[in-house]
């Protein structure tokens, strides 16, 4: 009979069905009741929280025992009250009813909705009526809160370079170095930017090379004092070849960087990270790459008050970045595999995934205020990395960059 008299039970956010919010904010909204007949109700509460969890299974043995990782942070957790249990039942009569509700999202800063394989940061309002002899209805929304990073700061503004070379050998005889030296005119862009990569490389090898650059990501997943990584390339620029005993530069080529979400760089559980590798297959010995680091933010490059004048900074702003298309048909980035040299590889796959004892949270300062109401129409693709086919409990596990 209590089942029978709900008709209707659901939650409903203000503001438009996409939007995202960010610490400081005021989430609100109403749960709707709809009932076929009065109804006793003891209580009905409404709980919103954001907590970012990391979890995955490893087994080291032969034999079927797991490892369980697991860590957890709790970003906020508010109540409210709608219909408060006084030791006395209330009856609701017959019809609609709407309840209202609001709570504000903690002013420190929060860390970006994400989900990734191994975890995921997520920020809910969940809604609990209890009636007598009846269990307990409950309903669950989730919402998008996505935290501003403003590239127009000194940090992200800093020009990044760098320079590597390697000697190609062959049985123990060298054949000639492979030198290259790239450069950024910055570190941070928002997606849809044009990167210009500077970049010289000099063959003095008897055989020809082909340069190329790679956008990578690196999803980083930390419990029990060991982490878990997911890398992947979203883009990629290939290069002409560069004959032998030559040099070839590039002036300013561009690879553009497609619509992924934000570095998440202040959450001590899950880190999201960007690179740019310029990098060589240099003959006789592995690949030689070169690191430059990128963060990605929300708050695009403003026209003035910035160092840099390249083609790319003055297009920045104008950018909605928000409606990119991707081609229709693009050209698949390589398997990570492909863009790491031999050494790193095998020093990835051997070595211990025990943390060091200093902090990994890479906390980045905290965007001013100011911005927020830029950066709230500019917000980025909301993170979505769910495995179409979770893996078994009775199997093994795959390796650490499968």
């Amino acid at each position: 009979m209590a089942l029978n008299s709900i008709k209707s039970f659901h939650l409903e956010l203000d503001g438009p069905a996409d939007a995202a919010f960010t610490g400081g904010e005021v989430v609100s909204g109403q749960v709707v009741l709809e009932l076929r007949r009065d109804t006793k109700v003891h209580s009905m509460k409404v709980q919103g929280r954001g907590v970012a969890t990391a979890h995955w299974l490893e087994n080291r043995g032969m034999n079927s025992v797991y490892n369980d990782y697991t860590s957890k942070i709790t970003y906020f957790r508010k109540r409210q009250h709608l219909i408060r249990d006084n030791g006395e039942l209330t009856v609701l009569p017959a019809g609609r009813h709407e309840f209202p509700f609001s709570f504000q999202l903690p002013e420190e800063t929060l860390v970006t909705s994400f989900e990734g394989k191994h975890g995921s940061i997520r920020y809910w309002v969940k809604v609990k009526l209890h009636r007598p002899w009846a269990t307990v209805k409950k309903i669950k929304k989730e919402f998008t809160v996505i935290e501003p990073i403003d590239i127009n700061t000194p940090a992200l503004l800093a020009p990044q370079a760098g320079t590597k070379d390697k000697m190609a050998r062959a049985w123990y005889r060298n054949f000639g170095q492979v030198s290259v030296t790239a450069k950024i005119d910055r570190k941070g862009y928002t997606p849809g930017e044009v990167i210009p990569v500077f970049a010289e490389f000099d063959n003095s090898t008897s055989r020809s090379i082909v340069p190329k650059a790679y956008i990578t990501q690196t999803q980083t997943f930390i419990a029990r004092g060991t982490m878990k990584q997911k890398r992947s390339v979203v883009a990629t620029l290939c290069g002409d070849i560069v004959g032998a005993k030559c040099r070839e530069t590039w002036h300013g080529r561009a690879i553009k960087i497609p619509p992924v979400g934000p570095s998440i760089l202040q959450c001590r559980i899950i880190k999201v990270e960007y690179m740019l590798k310029v990098c060589v297959d240099v003959p006789g010995t592995s690949k030689l790459c070169l690191e430059l680091p990128l963060v990605i933010g929300t708050i695009p490059l403003h026209p003035f008050g910035s160092r840099t004048s390249s083609v790319s900074s003055q297009y920045s702003v104008n950018l909605e970045w928000l409606r990119m298309a991707i081609p229709e048909q693009p050209e698949p980035p390589p398997d990570y595999s492909s863009v790491v040299t031999e050494e790193e590889a095998e020093q990835r796959n051997n070595s211990s995934t025990l943390l060091p004892a200093e902090d990994l949270s890479g906390i980045l300062e905290r965007p001013l205020m100011a911005f927020v109401q830029e950066f709230r129409f500019r917000p980025p693709p909301v993170y979505s990395e769910i495995d179409p086919n979770p893996q078994p409990l009775n199997m093994r596990p795959r390796c650490m960059t499968c």
